[in-house]
């Protein structure tokens, strides 16, 4: 029994040498504190942040100003550090956007769990074109999920055809409206505030999409203005010519006046969009889609948070002017938008 007891206690003692000298395993990368003290006085504090992890897609969206230059995805822990690096900043609010995240469902479940249980972020949102969202995944990682917006710019199906909202391989138009409900009752079910982004352009500035707007019920309905940008958008020679749809300041107006009724429509004119968004590519480097040619900084994972942004122009009052910072989260008030209960603009992304 003595013999015994001595293997026992040197067996527990072997277990536990080696675990001291075992490397730690590989964990996600831990968030820095954000507290005031941490950042310099002339640090620029990136609080609402649009990261285009991929920049493919299964549309054909004739005015796309992300386009598929590359097919370059980071690897889950690198986008991760730059996540965390980001929130050490001050970000509070992440949104993943293309491209179609949802090509990467697992990616982008396992990104959304990370900002919102590891990072604690107090918004994690998705841009959609809707097609690949299922109930599955939401039932998995809609409670990481604050915000769900998915693209619809007409009611016609074949607008959308020649809009190129239609899948890449078949060329068949995607069926909006019917797929828009369905994800809205799944938002309503799964806790996710649900949003609609519309493209203005040359096809559709003179459609009526109020009655389906009125019933469907957005949260947020974010109209945007046809956008042309260097270097991505702007001539035959790439892969998406935006020029020709492109609409005049006086056509768009039109267009939201005739929407007006709805209080959950939020406007964005071109004077609105450049450079008032923070904009982060496949490589963690931050994009500056204003005016001119398209600039792009270093990666944050290369050069730290406060040099790279410091490489692009963000015009920050513009930010605040549109309403950049509001009540972004899952648990916020939920309102009857467009039924006119607020007459609040504030603009999310």
């Amino acid at each position: 029994m003595v013999y015994l007891a001595v293997l026992v206690l040197a067996a527990t003692l072997l277990l536990a040498i080696y675990a001291y000298r075992r490397p730690a395993q590989s964990q996600p990368p831990s968030i820095i504190p954000t507290s005031p003290n941490l950042h310099k006085e002339d640090d620029i504090v990136p609080v609402s942040v649009n990261y285009f992890f991929t920049r493919k897609c299964n549309a054909d969206c004739k005015f796309c100003f992300h386009t598929a230059k590359t097919s370059y995805t980071l690897s889950l822990r690198k986008a991760q550090s730059g996540l965390s690096l980001l929130a050490a900043a001050g970000m509070k609010k992440i949104n993943f956007a293309g491209g179609e995240p949802f090509l990467y469902e697992e990616y982008l479940g396992k990104l959304c769990r990370y900002c919102k249980e590891d990072l604690s972020l107090e918004s994690v949102s998705i841009v959609s074109n809707g097609t690949k969202v299922t109930e599955k995944w939401l039932k998995v990682y809609g409670s990481a999920v604050d915000i769900l917006a998915i693209s619809c710019d007409s009611t016609n199906p074949e607008t959308n055809k020649n809009i190129g909202r239609k899948d890449r391989d078949s060329g068949k138009a995607f069926d909006n409206v019917e797929n828009l409900f369905q994800i809205k009752e799944w938002c309503q079910q799964y806790g996710i505030r649900f949003k609609l982004n519309t493209v203005v352009c040359s096809l559709n500035w003179q459609e009526s999409m109020a009655e389906m707007v009125e019933k469907l019920d957005p949260f947020r309905w974010k109209v945007f203005q046809v956008l042309v940008v260097v270097g991505e958008n702007e001539n035959d020679a790439r892969k998406r010519d935006a020029t020709k749809f492109v609409i005049t300041d006086a056509q768009f107006e039109d267009f939201c006046s005739r929407h007006k009724h709805l209080k959950c429509m939020i406007p964005e004119p071109n004077k609105a969009m450049k450079s008032s968004y923070l904009l982060i590519d496949e490589y963690m480097r931050f994009l500056d889609k204003g005016d001119g040619d398209e600039k792009v900084s270093d990666s944050i994972l290369k050069v730290g948070v406060q040099k790279a942004i410091k490489q692009v122009r963000w015009d920050q009052e513009e930010f605040h002017n549109r309403g950049g910072v509001y009540d972004w989260n899952s648990a916020a008030e939920k309102t009857n938008s467009c039924a006119g209960v607020s007459k609040d603009k504030k603009l999310e992304w």
